[in-house]
């Protein structure tokens, strides 16, 4: 077995046991249930896991990977002491915490979906993207995670960035985004718009969703413009492209500090 599936294995069977997890994914599936026994359709269903996929993913992403990273740090210490390459850790401990975060993301949102049949009421392509969303979501913010608490050893501090990094990329961005329409209201701000949507990641699967369920009402005006702009197949191929590329990114930085930290 090779240093990767290693470490892998090892995260998966410790986070496999965890109950926060557990809870996670037990939570995300009675969301789903409720909205099915209080009156929803496939559709609504959809947008309301949508709304919850947006806030709960990046949330539990950021604060249960800073808290895992901290907690395995004497676990980390022991693997850098065997002769185990450091790439080959980094990737097995992002992997471990990812995976199982994602799983449980898949399973809380997909078994209700299945069970009350909504992929027939529902487009393939939006239960699609809702699926990927949210498993691209998870693999960005736990990456984010890994690189705060790999940046600081105050626990307090780390926590306080993960919290302040959740807020800033689901609610303060939008309404950023509204204060620079409201006073440059007059100029043209279409490619500007355009540029803002794709540097969010909760906005680029916001709009992704969306325009799989061909909700145009509730696009939002970056929404509206990216359909206008990219309609067609154009517009979900870049919003992949764009949710791959955020989710490349922390990767590449938590990656970065964990080679150069001296633990």
């Amino acid at each position: 077995m090779n240093a990767v599936a290693l470490v892998l294995r090892a995260g998966v069977r410790d986070l496999a046991r965890n109950r926060w997890l557990l809870a996670y994914g037990i939570g995300l599936a009675t969301v789903a249930e409720l909205l099915f026994v209080f009156g929803g359709a496939g559709n609504q269903v959809v947008l309301s896991l949508l709304n919850a996929t947006l806030l709960l993913v990046p949330l539990v992403a950021l604060v249960f990977g800073t808290m895992h990273v901290y907690a395995s740090r004497e676990f980390i210490e022991l693997l850098l002491a065997q002769p185990l390459p450091r790439p080959a850790v980094f990737t097995g401990l992002y992997l471990g915490l990812a995976l199982p975060l994602a799983a449980a993301f898949l399973l809380g949102v997909g078994v209700p979906l299945a069970l009350h049949g909504a992929a027939s009421d529902v487009p393939v392509g939006a239960l699609v993207a809702l699926a990927f969303s949210g498993a691209l979501l998870t693999a960005t913010f736990a990456a984010l995670a890994m690189a705060v608490a790999l940046g600081t050893d105050d626990r307090l501090k780390g926590m306080s960035l993960s919290l302040g990094a959740w807020f800033l990329l689901t609610i303060g961005y939008d309404g950023g985004v509204l204060a620079i329409v409201s006073l440059f209201g007059d100029w043209p701000l279409d490619k500007a718009m355009l540029t803002l949507m794709l540097g969010n990641p909760v906005d680029v699967a916001r709009v992704l969703v969306l325009t799989s369920l061909d909700a145009a009402a509730l696009l939002g005006y970056t929404g509206a413009l990216f359909r206008r702009a990219l309609g067609g197949i154009s517009g979900p191929a870049l919003a992949v492209v764009a949710l791959s590329l955020w989710c490349a990114l922390p990767v590449f930085l938590a990656r970065r500090r964990f080679l150069r930290r001296d633990f």
